[in-house]
């Protein structure tokens, strides 16, 4: 078989990158190791009659214009808000973040906070705004040679110093501490009480291996404000059927626009020949030939065990191999015989179909960090728990439900060698316990658990150390410098092999950012005969 493009890995950026290659006129195929398209975005059975998104778990990131260019609507998504964004379960009280209540839900523990509020939410925007822009574009590469290689990069700098330019001096002051602090620092010099900034602390940690006090975590915060819902900024949303709705639809667009769609097909090794891409050896040992080869897959797989080490600069070599993973994230699934009760909250709300989050200051963040170090996981640990089936009830029977448990903090390594397949399930009953402690007879409830630990996310879906975000989002893995400086615009050091997947500029979330970014450049080059 010979194709235009060979895409691996049939996560959501690899679907999303093969179909705008398809319509730009390639011949593609994408071919994924597992039975089912959609990597860590999918929907799957956990315990007879109970479906749920398996790995990923809420859409706000999903970008407008990859919904709206694959027409994914048609295809299938629908996308509903949450009735509200979060709730924090507190001792003896409660905190509710959502349109219309955060305002006096802060005020009831800091009149100071809930009058500083709206100039938070308009500073946090106006940096949000711009870097949006920059999230479906393609970062400066930094290149060597003469004028005529710098040239181009040279332009893309000057356009992004033009929209950078776009914000006052408050505004970069802002950009610059939210690209170098931490979110601690960040939230401690704006308010005073623990409930509001827990509750955007929170995104400071989520899927991030740190303390909330390591710097750094600010930008992860800002990473996290990026999205929207139905053309509402900042919201949080549910797919109806799961985050496989989404995958799916992308497949079903995939296939109308003539793509070759291939399940059960592992790539063992991608081929080279006079120094470029020419296709890939399965596990089976069949041979497929392309044009040009692109990985949705972590860059440390793709370029550290899919290809020669032999056709890559030794220095390139290296720096993918510093390249640094582990998010901390341990993701349960449950079936659920009722809904919880929580002390705070008992009776059922709005509050129900939003991010339930289990940790009530940034003290309680910063010392799950430092357990998890220390101890492999956290005694406390921190768990945001959503319940999809209050807003789509094709998840669950009726009057039954199903839970995410979205983790952390855990080792992606444990300490003393130990191996998470003999503590898998004791620290599951530790996540259930938590969740116990705040809303009594949950554990009872409890008819049915999926649980992965980082080593079963990496098992399963190829996420290093369990990196939910294929690599940490620290300043020296960021825009031109992911995952390394010199291969930043979805280019590798082979000619015709590229990358598409979260491990590239603008990083994690199911975003599609990559797949559309990766795919501009390809076309680019097919144009321009490159490979």
């Amino acid at each position: 078989m010979t194709c235009d493009v060979i895409v691996v890995g049939g996560g959501h950026n690899g679907l999303t990158c093969a179909a705008y290659l398809a319509a730009g006129g390639l011949k593609v195929s994408v071919l994924e190791r597992r039975g089912v398209l959609g990597g860590a975005a999918v929907t799957e059975e956990f315990h007879p009659g109970f479906r749920n998104s398996v790995a990923s778990y809420t859409v706000s990131l999903l970008n407008p214009k990859v919904i709206r260019e694959l027409e994914l609507h048609r295809h299938g998504l629908r996308v509903v808000e949450r009735r509200m964004a979060n709730f924090l379960p507190l001792d003896g009280d409660h905190f509710f973040v959502g349109e219309g209540v955060t305002l006096s839900e802060t005020a009831r523990f800091s009149a100071r906070d809930a009058e500083r509020l709206p100039a938070y939410w308009d500073r946090l925007d106006r940096i949000a705004d711009v870097l949006r822009e920059l999230v479906i574009e393609t970062p400066p590469n930094l290149v060597e040679g003469g004028l005529a290689q710098a040239l181009p990069e040279l332009l893309k700098s000057a356009v992004l110093g033009r929209r950078l330019s776009k914000l006052d001096l408050t505004a970069k002051r802002d950009l610059l501490a939210l690209f170098s602090q931490s979110a601690g620092d960040w939230l401690d010099g704006w308010f005073e009480s623990a409930p509001i900034k827990a509750a955007y602390g929170f995104d400071g940690v989520v899927g991030n291996y740190a303390s909330p006090y390591t710097p750094g975590t600010a930008y992860v915060l800002l990473h996290h404000v990026f999205g929207e819902v139905n053309g509402k900024k900042g919201a949080w949303g549910h797919a109806i059927g799961g985050m496989g709705a989404i995958t799916q639809a992308m497949a079903a667009c995939c296939r109308e626009r003539g793509v070759e769609l291939r399940t059960d097909v592992a790539v063992a090794e991608i081929l080279t020949e006079a120094g470029r891409a020419s296709g890939v050896v399965t596990s089976s040992g069949e041979i497929l030939k392309a044009r040009a080869v692109v990985s949705n897959l972590h860059p440390q797989l793709t370029l550290g065990r899919l290809l020669d080490p032999e056709v890559l600069p030794a220095d390139f070599r290296e720096r993918v191999a510093r390249y640094r993973s582990g998010s901390g994230t341990f993701r349960m699934n449950v079936a659920l015989s009722e809904l919880p009760r929580f002390s705070v909250a008992p009776e059922p709300g709005d509050h129900m179909t939003g991010g339930i989050i289990i940790a009530p200051s940034l003290a309680y963040m910063d010392r799950a960090f430092v357990d998890a170090r220390e101890h492999g996981w956290s005694k406390a640990p921190i768990v945001e728990m959503l319940i999809p089936s209050t807003l789509d009830d094709t998840l669950a029977p009726a009057g039954r439900h199903v839970a995410s448990l979205f983790c952390q903090h855990v080792a992606p390594d444990l300490p003393g060698g130990r191996s998470w397949d003999d503590h898998r399930d004791e620290v599951a009953d530790l996540m259930i316990a938590t969740v116990e402690r705040h809303a009594p007879g949950f554990a009872a409830s409890v008819i049915g658990r999926q649980v992965l630990s980082p080593l079963d996310l990496e098992r399963t879906f190829g996420l290093v150390a369990g990196d939910i975000m294929h690599g940490k989002l620290s300043l020296d893995q960021l825009f031109s410098a992911r995952p390394v400086l010199g291969a930043g615009d979805y280019r590798t050091p082979v000619r015709g092999l590229y990358q598409c997947g979260s491990g590239t500029h603008p990083g994690g979330g199911v975003t599609g950012a990559p797949g559309r970014n990766a795919a501009r450049e390809i076309l680019r080059d097919a144009r321009r005969r490159r490979f």
